[in-house]
């Protein structure tokens, strides 16, 4: 196995590392966690699982998690310092593993971040070719790609709700390719992610976030723009 210094050095400037699963997806599943978050962290303890937990050090996707908590993209020199620079910025951050999870796909990423009173916490699953999935935000079944616009509403449990929501967003005439809720019980919080073609105007933005009946609102364009 290449050292870690050899395997940035010989990939250039193009994509940073060896595979598009431990590099490139693990960036993306970064920068989709630091738009949950809304910044850059100040802290992040991440566990990396299964086949990760294996070889997170040699295939450089320590750094290449670190990087996309920088916001730093796929083909980013910067990735191969991105520790050294993350501790320059004063940000904290530590590694574990766990190697043998049946119930997690074998590329997953567990992200527990903190900005200032805020903490979240992202599972996100590198599935080659740089393509990912975002499983869960805060104990909530996510499944988001984070290639698309995304909406994320955290709701009360309450009848008509999901209509509601989707006519709001139609009268933005944004397409929806996905939607999906769930919920840690019944009448509980519900969790609303929305993947849609095109974005939303602020506006529409602001006139969810003031219901009273939604707790949280998180928009996340697609994070290659």
């Amino acid at each position: 196995m290449a050292n870690k210094s050899s395997v940035f050095d010989m990939i250039g400037p193009i994509m940073i590392g060896p595979s598009s699963s431990h590099t490139a997806g693990v960036v993306r599943i970064a920068r989709a966690a630091i738009r949950v978050l809304g910044g850059i962290p100040d802290d992040a303890s991440i566990t990396f699982y299964n086949s990760f937990a294996r070889t997170y050090e040699g295939h450089g996707s320590d750094r290449a998690i670190i990087g996309g908590l920088m916001d730093f993209k796929t083909d980013d020199g910067k990735i191969k310092n991105a520790l050294e620079i993350a501790r320059e910025k004063g940000v904290t951050f530590r590694f574990k593993s766990i190697g043998n999870s049946s119930i997690h796909h074998p590329n997953t990423i567990k992200l527990n971040l903190k900005k200032g009173d805020r903490t979240v916490e992202v599972v996100g699953e590198s599935l080659g070719g740089g393509v990912i999935n975002i499983s869960e935000v805060d104990g909530f079944v996510a499944n988001f790609s984070a290639a698309d616009h995304t909406l994320i509403i955290k709701a009360e449990d309450i009848a008509g709700a999901i209509a509601f929501i989707s006519a709001v967003i139609a009268q933005e005439k944004a397409n929806i390719a996905t939607m999906s809720v769930s919920r840690k019980g019944k009448h509980d919080l519900a969790c609303h992610v929305i993947e849609m073609d095109s974005g939303i105007k602020e506006l529409t933005l602001n006139y969810l976030k003031s219901l009273s009946w939604i707790t949280e609102l998180i928009y996340i364009p697609d994070i290659d723009l």
